[in-house]
């Protein structure tokens, strides 16, 4: 049987130019039915990007024809980068010129142009990711456009007269594209809603997920699907003898105060040697099968999306909420992670198996603190029952993350902004999230079972989907240089490389550049992403790595329990289920990165909007604050008290004329002298609140 496999060996190792379809089946010497399946296989390769189709009709490699695919990463001047799909290649610069129309996320065919600089040319877009914009309508003078609110958005999108609907001149809309951007013709789309203008923080959130078209309700014939499996649920009797029953275990989640879906529980116990820890993952897979309605919902969502007042869930909340939930005080079904630990934190040994497990407790992370770090009566005297099981963990965790570290992982600590709602959703304060000690025992213990799943699917040679996190580009890396010898915190002559982070990290512990000089590594790293090639993950110095813990909100979590289970219940797969596998993962794998992005995109939209709505009313204020970065046209600065970040223009620095000085990093008063680098503490006006752009603009005070 012809196969994917088998053409492109071919191709491979055969042909040296592109060759037509018909020399390509005589040369396979292919039937009639072979010819059917080569001619599918080809266009599927071809949308792929693994193989090229020339305007000519022939095929040929992408690679050996000097072509690269990936995902485009569009800046808001027109030119971007590729990442790349093969892991461990440098990105690729797109000049604006060589855009070929492609906008932020498509999935597109680029010519290497330049090999030393790293830059090409974009010959096809493979997958288009935005299928809609939001923008401004406007009515020009012959003519009617949206302009797009997204500065990555790198065109007005053409509106004609009979597609306009009921927007008016100036109106909020989303319009749906009709057709792309060519060389011939411009893009051209209709209005498929007007958005009112936000008359709440509220308002907001629902105008940005309408915006960025994410999906609220599941299918009618979902949700039906949903409801039968609550229906039917109770524990299945049939299914328990071949789970091991923990249900006598001590077992507790941690979580947040206002988490609904409970993925993980843990339990923990000494040895002669060590620690023995379970990690029990809701079995979302018993449930969930394989193309199910569900299954084809939870795939194209990708993830749940988690906002300040609500969340977007992947499964319908029967599920997420309650049958596939770690509930406290039920008996549950799950997927186990046993993994045995030397006194030195050292993992040992692990297995996997079915569980039913019964959560004794459902403890917060401040509950978790107080008993551990503050010693609270109060609430050591609640949890009585469970203190020496948290004192195990918290010893246990230590341990962990000291290999952890010890074997080069990066440390960060990085400040997170929370929004807190009135009683009428309102935002009325935006504080520092606490990150407490319980927080890093659920991390610590998560990434070893994450870590023990993915080591053992590799170690039998059977295709997965690995959480991959490359190094970061060396160019990237002279900002953070510059910055550290202006601080005085490190003179690196010879440059900052890759594993000078874990040290680095650990000399600004405390300091009060940490959180700055976080963030600015931070920025310098790629985006870990999935992949079916393994390269390991950067950030945690790990060899081997998969997302197995969170298959409540999380799909590629899923794939990988259903992968594990095949596993667990036969010798060997077969070539057929390997093969099997082999199509359908590299897709999952590229969509799930993908909707992780705009989930990302989406929540930091929200943060944004949280922000100008509680600064709306507070223009003219006076707030501390701190330099976070400096540009040539100006500082953005953090206000102490409350975590927002707003921009100081050079203009409004009006008690001297400054230059922006490179080598440093730095504003300097060409009179005064005066010197603004990272770090500078300053007190700021509340200029102007930009409700449109998100955007808070300040004013010195002087």
């Amino acid at each position: 049987m012809i196969s994917k496999e088998k053409i492109l060996l071919f191709l491979r190792d055969n042909i040296s130019n592109p060759i037509s379809f018909r020399e390509l089946v005589a040369r396979l010497n292919l039937d009639s039915p072979g010819k059917r399946a080569a001619k599918k296989i080809l266009r599927e390769l071809v949308s792929e990007g693994q193989i090229v189709r020339t305007r000519k009709g022939l095929y040929g490699l992408a690679e050996e024809m000097s072509l690269v695919t990936g995902y485009f990463e569009a800046h808001r001047d027109g030119y971007g980068f590729i990442i790349l799909d093969k892991p461990g290649e440098k990105d690729v610069f797109i000049p604006a010129r060589s855009a070929f129309g492609a906008m932020n996320n498509d999935r597109v065919v680029a010519r290497m142009e330049n090999r030393g600089r790293r830059e090409g040319r974009i010959i096809r877009i493979l997958e288009r990711a935005c299928m809609r914009v939001s923008g401004i309508f406007e009515r020009g003078r012959a003519a009617y456009f949206v302009r797009p609110k997204s500065k990555a958005v790198p065109f007005d999108l053409y509106i004609s007269p009979d597609d306009i609907g009921a927007a008016q001149d100036g109106d909020n809309v989303i319009a749906e594209i009709i057709s792309y951007p060519t060389d011939k013709r411009p893009p051209a789309g209709k209005i498929i809603k007007v958005l009112e203008k936000p008359k709440s923080a509220l308002d907001e959130i629902d105008m940005i997920i309408d915006e960025l078209g994410i999906t609220r309700r599941f299918p009618h014939a979902v949700a039906e699907e949903a409801k039968e499996l609550y229906k039917a649920s109770g524990l299945d009797e049939q299914a328990t003898p071949k789970r091991k029953d923990l249900r006598d275990l001590i077992t507790v989640t941690i979580d947040g105060e206002r988490a609904k879906d409970f993925d993980d529980a843990v339990s923990i116990s000494r040895t002669e040697a060590g620690y023995r820890l379970w990690v029990h993952i809701a079995d979302v897979g018993h449930y969930v099968k394989w193309d199910t309605l569900i299954d084809k919902e939870a795939r194209k969502r990708g993830t749940s999306v988690y906002f300040t007042d609500r969340v977007i869930p992947m499964l319908p909340k029967e599920l997420s909420e309650d049958l596939c939930s770690l509930r406290p005080k039920v008996d549950r079904l799950a997927f186990t992670v046993e993994m045995v630990f030397s006194a030195k934190g050292e993992r040992v040994s692990q297995k996997f198996y079915p569980s039913i497990v019964h959560s004794n407790e459902r403890m917060t992370y401040t509950a978790v603190k107080k008993v551990l770090i503050d010693r609270d009566p109060s609430e050591r005297s609640k949890y009585k029952g469970l203190i020496a099981e948290f004192a195990l963990m918290g010893e246990l965790c230590e341990l962990i993350k000291g290999q952890r570290l010890k074997r080069g992982s990066l440390d960060f600590d990085l400040p997170e902004p929370e929004v807190l709602l009135d009683i009428q959703g309102h935002p009325e304060d935006i504080i520092r999230a606490e990150r407490n000690f319980a927080h890093m025992i659920i991390e610590e213990f998560m990434i070893a079972a994450n870590e023990a799943v993915a080591e053992h699917l590799e170690a039998l040679d059977v295709p997965n989907v690995y959480r991959i996190h490359e190094e970061p580009d060396p160019m990237k890396l002279q900002e953070i240089v510059a910055t550290l010898a202006r601080l005085g915190i490190v003179n690196i002559k010879k440059g900052l490389k890759p594993k000078d982070f874990p040290s680095l990290l650990a000399k600004v512990k405390g300091s009060d550049a940490e959180d700055i000089i976080n963030h600015m590594i931070l920025r310098s790293l790629k985006q870990a992403k999935y992949s079916t090639v393994n390269i390991g993950h950067f950030g945690l110095a790990s060899e081997s790595y998969s997302h197995f813990t969170s298959p409540i909100r999380r799909y590629p979590d899923l794939v990988v329990h259903r992968i594990l289970r095949e596993v667990l219940s036969k010798k060997h797969l077969g070539d057929k289920r390997v093969k099997e596998l082999e199509s359908v993962l590299p897709d999952i794998a590229f969509h799930s990165s993908r909707t992780e992005r705009l989930a990302d995109q989406a929540e930091r939209n929200v943060l944004n909007a949280m922000r100008v709505w509680y600064m709306k009313n507070k223009v003219g204020e006076v707030f501390e604050g701190k330099v976070v970065a400096v540009t040539s046209f100006g500082l953005k600065v953090r206000l102490k008290d409350v975590y927002v970040e707003g921009f100081l223009h050079v203009s409004y620095m009006t008690d001297d004329f400054y230059e922006y000085n490179e080598k440093h990093v730095s504003l300097v008063g060409l009179n005064r002298k005066k010197r603004f680098t990272i770090g500078k503490e300053l007190m700021v006006r509340v200029e102007r609140v930009d409700m449109d752009e998100h955007e808070v603009v300040f004013g010195m005070q002087i």
